[in-house]
């Protein structure tokens, strides 16, 4: 019991690969993001109640993993020297979150809130191209 407790160790690290790789794009959200729109356009054209429930769940999960990847860029890429050169960041972290949330593609069917989201990654990835040209 305490060689347990002696082995175990102190401090938990995350990162979202579980080791702090370096490897960041925005292509990971905008992947996830253009298939909650397919799955919107797919929506529309079906009448199935059945597919439909499946593709609500489907974009419910892929949203997520919008916001997961957008959060991981937001807070363990960018740095406060990128915050401090491009002010309105934070801002569009959190316009583009919400884009893939409940407000936004993850509550909804429509495509067009897809391609709102789609635009503010587009937006955000300009930015992440820049600072790794700097």
């Amino acid at each position: 019991m305490r060689l347990a407790r002696i082995l175990s160790p102190r401090v938990t690290a995350s990162a979202h690969c579980d080791l702090p790789c370096g490897v960041y794009d925005p292509a990971q959200a905008r992947i996830e993001a253009e298939s909650v729109k397919m799955i919107c356009e797919k929506y529309q054209a079906n009448t199935d109640p059945e597919f439909r429930t499946r593709a609500i769940l489907i974009k419910e999960q892929r949203a997520d993993l919008v916001k997961h990847h957008l959060w991981v860029l937001w807070t363990d890429y960018f740095k406060p020297a990128h915050f401090e050169k491009y002010p309105h960041l934070h801002q569009l972290f959190n316009e583009a979150t919400k884009a893939a949330g409940a407000a936004g593609a993850k509550g909804a069917t429509d495509p067009a809130k897809a391609d709102e989201l789609l635009q503010k990654i587009d937006e955000i990835s300009k930015i992440f191209w820049e600072t790794k040209q700097a």
